[in-house]
């Protein structure tokens, strides 16, 4: 059970010092968005290598960008750990997710709540991780789409079947309310935002999220 805290959440001014306060945690979840493929604009490889010099922790890049097949590999090259691309933005998601995999970093592909994974079941040997959405990504602090778990457990299904280690990594409104029914339907990577950053410590709001997940995850 991977707990990976976005900094979407945390103090833009002070990176540096927002990374060291999740050096708890397994990820650093960085949200990349372009203001094209969602209305938003957030921050893009510069500062993502910047992140990549100080974070005490690996980094976990969500790249919510038109055309990754060209934008995507940049950020594996650079250092990032764990590279997830949007499948309804990839042209050919196979090429992207060796591509990511041969610069370095662990292949992810996110769906959003409205895509359905069925006709991408087929790409699970090319990947390491599937990034079921759980809000419409483009905006921190939505509310969770309970509605998408029976996504996460077909998903969970699917890599059974498919054999290999996929983690699925579940986003948006996960919190200690919300925790428990994503790794019920088998969720092993939880990327929290203000559940994280809004708490009095960051470092205790990342270990009671981890227990919680332990505690109720898929059999």
């Amino acid at each position: 059970m991977q707990i990976s805290p976005s900094i979407l959440s945390a103090d833009f001014a002070h990176l540096a010092d927002e990374l060291d306060a999740i050096a708890t945690a397994d990820w650093a979840h960085v949200d990349v968005m372009d203001a094209h493929f969602v209305p938003n604009l957030t921050l893009g490889l510069p500062v993502v290598e910047s992140l990549l010099a100080v974070s005490p922790i690996p980094i976990d890049c969500h790249l919510m960008i038109e055309d990754p097949d060209r934008w995507a590999p940049p950020y594996a090259e650079a250092g990032a750990q764990s590279v997830t691309f949007h499948v309804e933005a990839a042209k050919d998601p196979v090429r992207l997710a060796r591509d990511l995999r041969a610069a370095g970093a662990r292949a992810s592909m996110a769906i959003k709540p409205g895509t359905d994974f069925a006709p991408y079941e087929d790409l699970l040997p090319e990947l390491d991780m599937v990034l079921v959405m759980t809000v419409e990504p483009g905006f921190g602090g939505q509310s969770f789409m309970a509605d998408q778990m029976p996504k996460v457990r077909q998903v969970r299904e699917a890599v059974r079947r498919h054999g290999g280690e996929i983690w699925v990594q579940v986003d948006g409104g996960v919190s200690a309310r919300t925790i428990e029914q994503c790794a019920e339907a088998g969720a092993d990577v939880f990327v929290a935002g203000s559940a994280v950053y809004g708490a009095e410590s960051a470092a205790d709001a990342v270990a009671e999220l981890r227990e919680l997940a332990q505690r109720h995850a898929h059999a």
